[in-house]
C-alpha cells in the first residue's frame, strides 16, 4: 500500500501535536490508520484496550495525569458507540480529548449499510465544541488542528469522523493558497488571564468584611497550590475542596477541612454552615445542599471560564482569570486578619476524632474505612493513585491522605464505574517509572476491571518500575447504590439489585502472572500493603471487607438518618448495620 495515503498523513498530524499514544480498539472501519500507524510505530503507540469504553477512558486518564490531550480510536457503529461513557467523563470533568473515528465509505452512506449510524447525532452533544465529518483529504490538516485547539481551548472531547474512502485516498500536494484552501499549523498558546483592578479590590474589599471566611478549591486551583494556602492563611480561613480538588493541598494542615459534600467530612459541613463568606476557587462542585444557605454568605468566585461563574452559588464578586495569577494579584489588597481560625481548627480536630473512631470500628468483616486510611502510611512519595466510582470514593475522600504532590484522578462529575483501571493504566503508561495504586470495588471491577487486568499482566514487563497495585474491595455487595437507596428512599436493600456474584480475584491474578493477595483481618493490613508495594510485578490485594459500614453523608438532618434505619428495620440481617450508624450518628456529635 502507498504510504503517500491519507492515513499516514493522519498520524504525521497526530505526531506534529506531539501526540505519542493513541488508544483504541481495531476494526475495518479504521482499518488504513490501524496500518499508517504500524509504519510509523517508532514515533506513535497504539495502545489496545479491551474494549472502546476503556480506551476513552484511558485517553481522559492520559490527559488527567499530565499528559497533554488524550487521543481515543474507534471504528463505525459499535466501535463509535462504546466510546461515548469515556467521552463523557473527560466533559463533565473538564479534560481535553480528540476521538477519532471511522465511518462507512462514502457512498455508502444514507443506505442503512452495515454498521451505518448517523454518527453526528450520537456526539453531538459530547463533543460539542468541535464535531467534523472529513469528506476529502484536504480538510484533514485544519479539521485535525482545530479539533486539538478547540480540545485544548475548552478544556472538553472533540470528535474527528474519517470515512474509510477519505482514509484511504491518495494524498495529492495541497494548493497552498486559493478559494477553499485554508491554511493551518498546529501553533497553540495559552494566555494570562486577570480581572480588572476594579473587580479585584471588589473582592477584597467583600472578604476583608467577613468575620468567617471560608475558601473551596477546585481542580481549577491547580498549579494555584502556594497562592491558595498564602489566601487561607491570611484571611484566617477555612479551606475545604471539591472531590476533584483533594490532591492539592496535605490535608494535615490545621485549617484544612477536607472534602466537601456528600463524601465529605464533618469538618467542611461545619466549614459551610458556618461561614458569612465564602471564595471559590476553580471548582463547580455540584453538591448544591452542602454550600451555605444562600442568605447565609456573601461569596466572591475565581475560575478561567465565565461561564462557570454563579452556576452553583450566588455571586456576588465575579474574577475571570487563571487562579494562580488571579491571587497573586488579590493577595497583597487582603488584610492579615485571625479570622475565625481558632474555631476552624476545633472542627478539624473534632473530624480527626471521629475520623479516629471510624477507623477503629471492628464490624464482622474488615473494616474499609481502616484498609484505606492505613494505606496513607505506606503510598511511595512518587505514586499515582486511580480512583473507582462506589463507596470506595468516600473512603478515599474522607481517609486516605495523599503525599504531597501524589496525583488522584477519578470520574467525579459522570461517576462512571470501571474507572480506576483504565486510569491506571494510562497514568503508568505516562509514567512507567512511577508505582500505581488503583483502588476499586468489586462491582466496578467484574464491570470491565478484570478485562483491563488482561491488559495489565500483557504488558507489565516493559516497565521499568513495575509496581501496579489494584485493590478490589470485596463486600459481594453494590454497597453505595444500597446505602443511596436507604438513605434517599427508604428503601431496604434489594439483594437482586444489589449482590455482586463471588469471583477469586486474587486467584485470577495469579492465573494471569501476576501476584494475588488477599486481606481478612486488620492485624493483616500493614503488612499486605507493604508486600504489594515492594513486589517485582504487579498485585492484586483481594480485601474481603464489611458492606454494613454506612456511608451516611456528614451532619444529616435526623429525618434523613431516621429514614435510613427505617430501611434497615426491613431489613432481616440489618442488625450490624444499624448499630454502626447508631454509633456513627453519635460520633458526629
Amino acid at each position: 500500500m502507498s504510504s503517500t495515503i491519507a492515513a499516514d498523513h493522519i498520524v504525521d498530524r497526530l505526531v506534529d501535536w506531539d501526540v505519542r499514544r493513541v488508544f483504541g480498539y481495531p476494526g475495518d472501519g479504521v482499518d488504513p490508520i490501524l496500518g499508517a500507524l504500524h509504519r510509523q510505530e517508532d514515533r506513535i503507540e497504539l495502545v489496545t484496550a479491551r474494549h472502546e469504553e476503556m480506551a476513552a477512558f484511558m485517553a481522559g486518564g492520559h490527559a488527567k495525569y499530565g499528559g497533554g490531550v488524550g487521543v481515543c480510536l474507534a471504528t463505525q457503529g459499535p466501535g463509535a458507540v462504546h466510546l461515548l461513557a469515556g467521552l463523557y467523563d473527560a466533559k463533565l470533568d473538564r479534560r481535553p480529548v480528540v476521538a477519532i473515528v471511522g465511518q462507512v465509505t462514502s457512498t455508502a452512506l444514507g443506505s442503512g449499510y452495515q454498521q451505518e449510524v448517523d454518527l453526528h447525532t450520537l456526539f453531538k452533544d459530547v463533543c460539542a465544541q468541535y464535531l467534523q465529518t472529513v469528506s476529502s483529504p484536504q480538510q484533514l490538516p485544519h479539521v485535525l488542528d482545530n479539533a486539538f485547539r478547540t480540545a485544548l481551548a475548552t478544556s472538553s472531547p472533540t470528535c474527528v469522523i474519517i470515512p474509510h474512502d477519505v482514509q484511504t485516498a491518495e494524498s495529492a500536494a495541497q494548493e497552498d493558497h486559493g478559494h477553499g484552501i485554508v491554511p493551518t499549523s498546529t501553533a497553540y498558546a495559552r494566555g494570562r488571564a486577570l480581572p480588572g483592578s476594579d473587580q479585584l479590590r471588589a473582592a477584597a474589599d467583600l472578604l476583608a468584611d467577613g468575620r468567617r471566611v471560608a475558601v473551596l478549591a477546585g481542580q481549577g486551583a491547580a498549579g494555584a497550590e502556594r497562592q491558595l494556602r498564602d489566601v487561607v492563611e491570611r484571611l484566617g480561613a477555612g479551606l475545604t475542596t471539591s472531590l476533584l480538588g483533594k490532591p492539592l493541598l496535605d490535608e494535615s494542615l490545621p485549617y484544612h477541612c477536607g472534602v466537601m459534600g456528600h463524601l465529605g467530612t464533618t469538618a467542611s459541613a461545619d466549614l459551610m454552615n458556618g461561614c458569612d463568606t465564602l471564595l471559590i476557587v476553580g471548582s463547580n462542585d455540584p453538591w448544591t445542599e452542602f454550600y451555605p444557605r444562600p442568605d447565609q454568605a456573601r461569596a466572591v468566585q475565581i475560575d478561567v471560564t465565565a461561564r462557570n461563574i454563579g452556576t452553583k452559588f450566588p455571586v456576588d464578586v465575579a474574577l475571570v482569570g487563571d487562579a494562580a495569577a488571579t491571587l497573586d494579584a488579590l493577595l497583597p489588597l487582603l488584610p492579615d486578619e485571625p479570622g475565625w481560625r481558632p474555631d476552624v481548627e476545633r472542627a478539624v480536630a473534632d473530624w480527626h476524632d471521629v475520623a479516629r473512631r471510624r477507623l477503629a470500628e471492628e464490624p464482622d468483616r474488615l473494616n474499609p474505612q481502616f484498609l484505606v486510611g492505613e494505606l496513607s502510611g505506606h503510598l511511595p512519595a512518587d505514586a499515582q493513585v486511580a480512583v473507582d466510582v462506589g463507596s470506595v470514593t468516600y473512603w478515599y475522600a474522607r481517609f486516605l491522605r495523599l503525599p504531597d504532590g501524589v496525583p488522584a484522578h477519578l470520574s467525579s462529575t459522570f461517576a462512571s464505574m470501571g474507572s480506576a483501571m483504565p486510569y491506571g493504566i494510562a497514568a503508568k503508561l505516562l509514567h512507567p517509572d512511577r508505582p500505581v495504586v488503583a483502588l476499586a470495588g468489586d462491582g466496578a471491577m467484574q464491570m470491565n476491571g478484570l478485562s483491563e487486568l488482561i491488559t495489565v499482566a500483557d504488558r507489565w514487563q516493559d516497565w521499568p518500575d513495575p509496581r501496579f497495585v489494584v485493590v478490589v474491595l470485596n463486600n459481594g455487595d453494590l454497597a453505595e447504590v444500597s446505602w443511596e437507596q436507604r438513605e434517599m428512599e427508604g428503601e431496604p436493600r434489594f439483594p437482586a439489585s444489589q449482590a455482586v456474584p463471588s469471583f477469586p480475584y486474587a486467584a485470577y491474578a495469579e492465573l494471569l502472572g501476576l501476584r494475588g493477595l488477599r486481606v481478612e483481618r486488620p492485624e493483616q493490613v500493614g503488612e499486605v500493603w507493604s508486600m504489594a508495594l515492594s513486589a517485582d510485578r504487579p498485585v492484586l490485594v483481594e480485601a474481603l471487607v464489611d458492606p454494613d459500614v454506612p456511608l451516611l453523608p456528614p451532619r444529616q438532618p435526623e429525618e434523613k438518618v431516621a429514614r435510613t434505619a427505617d430501611a434497615l428495620d426491613q431489613e432481616s440481617d440489618g442488625d450490624q448495620a444499624r448499630g454502626l450508624l447508631r454509633e456513627q450518628r453519635a460520633g458526629e456529635r
